[in-house]
């Protein structure tokens, strides 16, 4: 087959831009995402060669060597490893698939624009674009680029007769053709260096790279000589770090391995290293990341731990190893009790599996806990980060409910702290039988909502629920310390039965005694016979103290937020009917009471209906169903009223 030129996808175009023109303070870390690709090139081929051993025959053992040529002023990385078909380096190095890496390539190119705004300065290192991340998302391979005017890559799969070859120069297309240049069985990644690059040619600058990031790596990394008398030289301990002792592990070898699995360059905010022995075996080596990775919420994230078996790589993509709510999670997890040649296929619904899922959870949300009791500053920045995903087990994984509750945190109107649920009901005002919630978008908005008007004048604490998934573990929860949790947007408040109230009672019982009690029920009956096609019911509310009205879910139906996110997402097509409630105690209802037996005053009283509707609509952040209506009372009204 003749070459062929293809132009690169245009996520791809786009970082490979980012990374060729911008500055970097850590071009070394290319030599760390090629090294990791080819170790898991290696293990990939370790696992196909349990079922297929002719893969390997004649050449069983795996490393990665680095190749330097001073006159060509070449640096290559070899490894003998699966190797690629022609299909596979035009998915692997011409496309993204990876969940997320459009909405990370969108970060980088507005940081790359908000440091080129002004050309005429110098980019400060601060100001540059953060790659360190790239392999995350499958694109490590790209970071080449940042030292290399071009790449060329010789492959040949496993098994395969046919060796291809890709090169590019980075801007916007790339070749691809047959080679007899190809190594017998893996990769070789050619780099023709850039002049500001050469140091990459030293044996001094390779050794100090390898020995930095990726000296845990479990394959020998070689650097071949580059003259007769030189000899081979291996860089690394080669062996898998989860199977040393902890004393043997320092804590950068540790941050290294995280580096590896996790491909960032953030610190791991927590790590557990374990070995578990008696009627299952396995170690792990986790890491929860100090940073929130792009893909968190992406319906295709995957978890990033491995499993190995008897330290061989199985897979990566085990589902049931770790639940979803600890996707954060990366590192691995190698058993001594699952056969080598275990299928991807036979893993699902392994018993041995979910022992050994419900020991990690068991593990993961035990030191959580002790970080949350012995460093409460430091586990906010935790919670900050992942708690949203990890309150998706409250109804996932309600078996561990007794675990996971204390570990949540939330804003409350109690002050800018985040609580606990245990501090929530230790605050609790006598009489108080319930855990009061309010979910919206925006936290502030939540603050300024007027169905906290009342709870927060009797000193009624209530949580402020910002995430997509406090609308449903809340329901399916049901309860803490036999506390329930009760939305204060739903069903009556029921504010009077709580003792210690501090709103003035004194000002309470005046404003009834002023207040005539059948002008209110007549004019409640009223606004109830105008909107009787709109809402399902109005009230007189014990919640509201500074506001008119406000709407509210019956007690039996979905909150009004729910209903907000599933009309969002298509998933709900009809209207659920709201209760309106009126403040009795306001100026402008106590208005209202004397005009409703008024002659003539009907008509403007079911303008004056409508629009208080439509007020309470706009308080919760509802489209009002006719503006233009509304626009017409609001300017009757107030003309009316510069006319009197």
């Amino acid at each position: 087959m003749s070459e062929q030129t293809l132009s690169f996808e245009a996520e791809v175009a786009r970082l490979l831009d980012i990374v060729a023109n911008a500055l970097y303070s850590n071009k070394e870390i290319f030599l760390r995402e090629l090294i990791s690709n080819a170790s898991d090139a290696c293990d990939r081929l370790r696992y196909e060669a349990l079922t297929q051993p002719a893969l390997t025959e004649g050449d069983g053992d795996f490393h990665v060597t680095l190749e330097r040529d001073s006159r060509a002023k070449t640096l290559s990385v070899c490894d003998n490893g699966i190797g690629m078909t022609r299909d596979e380096l035009i998915a692997n190095l011409g496309t993204i698939a990876r969940s997320g890496t459009a909405a990370f390539v969108e970060g980088l190119a507005q940081e790359a624009g908000a440091a080129d705004e002004d050309s005429g300065k110098k980019r400060k290192a601060k100001d540059r674009p953060d790659v360190t991340q790239i392999g995350q998302f499958g694109v490590g391979f790209y970071s080449a680029f940042m030292v290399a005017e071009q790449v060329e890559v010789f492959s040949r799969r496993a098994g395969e007769a046919q060796g291809w070859r890709w090169a590019s120069e980075g801007k916007g297309s790339y070749s691809v053709a047959e080679s007899d240049e190809a190594p017998p069985r893996g990769t070789r990644i050619v780099l023709h260096l850039k002049k500001e690059a050469k140091d990459f040619l030293e044996p001094a600058r390779l050794r100090e790279v390898v020995r930095t990031y990726s000296d845990h790596i479990a394959i020998p990394i070689r650097l071949a000589p580059d003259k007769e008398d030189e000899a081979t030289e291996t860089l690394n301990q080669a062996s898998a770090l989860w199977t040393r002792s902890k004393s043997e592990i320092s804590d950068e070898q540790y941050r290294e391995f995280y580096h590896h699995v996790g491909h960032g360059f953030d610190e791991p905010w927590l790590r557990l290293h374990f070995k578990a022995e008696g009627m299952l075996e396995y170690t792990g080596l986790l890491f929860i990341p100090s940073s929130k990775p792009f893909d968190l919420f992406h319906p295709d994230r995957k978890h990033r731990v491995k499993l190995y078996v008897k330290r061989v790589f199985i897979t990566d993509d085990c589902k049931d190893l770790v639940p979803s709510y600890l996707r954060f999670l990366t590192g691995v997890v190698d058993t001594e009790d699952l056969p080598l040649n275990i299928s991807r296929e036979m893993l699902q619904d392994n018993p041995l599996v979910r022992k050994i899922r419900e020991a990690v959870v068991k593990r993961v949300l035990t030191e959580l806990k002790k970080k949350a009791e012995k460093a409460p500053e430091d586990y906010v920045t935790f919670w900050n980060a992942f708690g949203s995903v990890l309150k998706e087990g409250l109804y996932e994984d309600p078996n561990q409910n007794e675990r996971l509750l204390p570990l949540c945190r939330f804003h409350s109107t109690a002050g800018p702290e985040l609580a606990g649920l245990a501090d929530y009901v230790g605050r609790m005002k006598d009489g108080q039988e319930a855990i009061y919630t309010i979910s919206g978008d925006e936290l502030e908005t939540l603050r300024r909502s007027p169905q906290l008007e009342g709870f927060a004048a009797r000193g009624v604490e209530v949580l402020l629920l910002t995430d997509p998934v406090d609308e449903f573990w809340t329901q399916s929860v049901g309860s803490f310390e036999g506390k329930p949790f009760k939305s204060a947007t739903r069903g009556a408040a029921e504010l009077d039965k709580i003792a210690g109230a501090e709103a003035d009672e004194g000002k309470a019982e005046d404003a009834q005694s002023e207040t005539d009690q059948a002008g209110i029920d007549a004019l409640l009956a009223f606004v109830r016979l105008t909107l009787r096609d709109e809402v399902k019911d109005v009230r007189a509310s014990d919640r509201l103290t500074e506001s008119p009205v406000c709407l509210v879910a019956d007690e039996g139906d979905m909150d009004i937020h729910l209903e907000r996110m599933l009309k969002q997402h298509r998933q709900l097509d009809h209207e659920v009917k709201r209760i309106l409630e009126v403040n009795p105690k306001h100026s402008l209802i106590r208005r209202l009471t004397e005009r409703i037996g008024q002659d003539g005053a009907g008509s403007d009283l079911e303008e004056v209906a409508r629009m208080l509707l439509d007020q309470a609509r706009i308080l919760e952040g509802e489209p009002l169903p006719d503006p233009a209506a509304y626009a017409k009372r609001v300017a009757m009204l107030v003309e009316r009223g510069l006319g009197a």
